[in-house]
């Protein structure tokens, strides 16, 4: 069987965290750059250590208006201090609850980015081998930031989104579109079957684009995070499919 990660970002204020966790592998925790406080970040990583789901930082740019999703205009010194910052909240807390941190993944609209701006890209590397810990970042494949980790010998984890749609490039349709996100169950299941099991994307544009993935994000804010989750988590195995 194929053995793959389901993910979600989480600690963002939806509500559902604790009964999202049973149905992970990992989770990637805001950590007050677009969400999050350390209460949040605390309570996030007590339910991931109950049912074993491997914990990630969740940084992004600084900007909670606008939930992360819109690019800021910032200067690089002070994004990379808030980063640091941000991903120092996560160690600090799962250090106290003696739980290691696995992974770093940016965040919205910085996520978009460091796929392709390859100076934002160096930037968030930067941050991530500033760290003593050897991070594993969760990336797209065939991304700038992916392709650049893995030449600083940095840990690459390929990310795919089960419940987004993708461009003929592998960029992600934009959220201001109708068809940017994936609503039914069951074309979820059948766009996570097609990644994993024959490393192909149908996209917009009505094409079968190669694409690989270890890891399937679910977003929290999803208005059916936890119905998806549980059904991949049930179904996904009768696919040929296990969990890691």
């Amino acid at each position: 069987m194929v053995a793959v990660d389901l993910n979600a970002d989480v600690g963002e204020g939806a509500g559902n965290d604790k009964d999202l966790m049973p149905f992970l592998s990992s989770c990637n925790i805001a950590c007050g750059g677009h969400a999050g406080d350390i209460k949040s970040i605390e309570e996030t990583i007590i339910a991931a250590k109950k049912f074993d789901v491997k914990i990630g930082a969740h940084p992004s740019f600084p900007d909670r208006d606008n939930f992360g999703r819109l690019l800021m205009p910032i200067a690089p010194k002070y994004l990379r201090a808030s980063l640091i910052e941000q991903i120092e909240h996560i160690e600090t807390v799962a250090c106290r609850l003696e739980v290691p941190v696995h992974h770093i993944k940016p965040h919205g609209a910085l996520y978009n980015e460091v796929v392709k701006n390859k100076d934002l890209a160096a930037l968030m590397l930067e941050v991530i081998s500033s760290f003593k810990a050897p991070y594993k970042l969760y990336a797209p494949y065939k991304s700038v930031i992916a392709q650049m980790a893995l030449e600083q010998e940095i840990s690459v984890v390929y990310e795919a989104f089960a419940d987004r749609n993708y461009n003929d490039d592998l960029s992600l349709v934009a959220r201001t579109l109708n068809n940017a996100i994936i609503y039914n169950k069951y074309e979820i299941l059948e766009h996570v079957k097609q990644i994993a099991l024959k490393q192909k994307v149908k996209t917009i544009q009505q094409n079968a684009t190669e694409i690989k993935a270890e890891t399937y994000c679910i977003h929290g804010d999803h208005p059916s995070a936890i119905e998806i989750a549980s059904f991949l988590f049930t179904h996904l195995p009768n696919c040929g499919i296990k969990l890691k």
